[in-house]
């Protein structure tokens, strides 16, 4: 049965390529899902690929550990504006939820630092199993709200990478004694560089500053790196979606 005309029932990440006709297997934890949601064989479903496609399709088999959709319609979903974070190594669950939040928001890549005072968080999320959990975190969000991009993903870098790597463009440092946000004309690709628990030390702080980086504070009050991060891209976001539309 065709599924362009009936509404989907659920949403769910696919690895695959979506192409009209084709078919695309689900994973386990997808099948699980199906199973607790009580999606039945022949119900109309939603894909996403996390790389800007979207699709429809007709759920055909449930097993334990998969599930066979047919697609019968596909779509593209728009890039949002470029918006680079650069996250602190810090403490795992903060971290994990500053992840969510920012892919929420159309954030377009994660790039952890290690600043020098990273070294003492602990249990800090850091490493490839830990940068899995982020990935799994983010595809959540992704299905949750309806997204099609998930962020480009980056080991972590020391401070040095971090700046050598940011693209040229409005480059942000978020500290305490920085222009307000709100006066800072920002032009496409943006970089946030936020800094870590118990503050940055002067020289890192002169590296950024030193590769342009406008120190910038949000407000009168010393925020947790995840609260900066998260108010930071929320910020940058609506700033490029009212330039958009004052373009069009």
């Amino acid at each position: 049965m065709e599924c362009t005309d009936r509404t989907a029932v659920a949403t769910f990440f696919a690895a695959e390529p979506l192409v009209v006709g084709g078919t695309v297997t689900l994973s386990d934890e997808a099948a699980h899902h199906i199973r607790v949601a009580r999606v039945a064989v022949g119900d109309c479903v939603a894909l996403r690929d996390g790389a800007g496609r979207a699709a429809v399709g007709t759920l055909v088999k449930v097993s334990r550990n998969s599930a066979l959709v047919d697609v019968s319609e596909t779509s593209e979903i728009p890039r949002p504006a470029p918006i680079h974070l650069l996250a602190p190594v810090a403490d795992r669950e903060r971290m994990l939820w500053l992840a969510e939040k920012v892919m929420e928001l159309g954030v377009t890549s994660w790039r952890p630092v290690i600043w020098r005072r990273s070294k003492s968080v602990s249990p800090r999320g850091e490493g490839p199993t830990f940068q899995a959990k982020v990935r799994a975190r983010m595809t959540s969000a992704l299905i949750q709200s309806g997204s099609g991009w998930l962020p480009d993903m980056f080991p972590e870098a020391t401070v040095e990478r971090a700046v050598a790597a940011a693209p040229l463009g409005t480059r942000i440092l978020l500290t305490k004694d920085g222009e307000p946000i709100a006066g800072i004309p920002m032009h496409t690709p943006i970089t946030i560089a936020l800094g870590p628990e118990g503050g940055m030390e002067p020289a890192e702080r002169d590296l950024f500053i030193g590769a342009a980086f406008l120190p910038v504070k949000l407000g009168s009050s010393t925020l947790r790196f995840e609260t900066a991060g998260v108010a930071a891209v929320a910020i940058a976001a609506a700033l490029q979606a009212t330039s958009r539309q004052s373009n069009v």
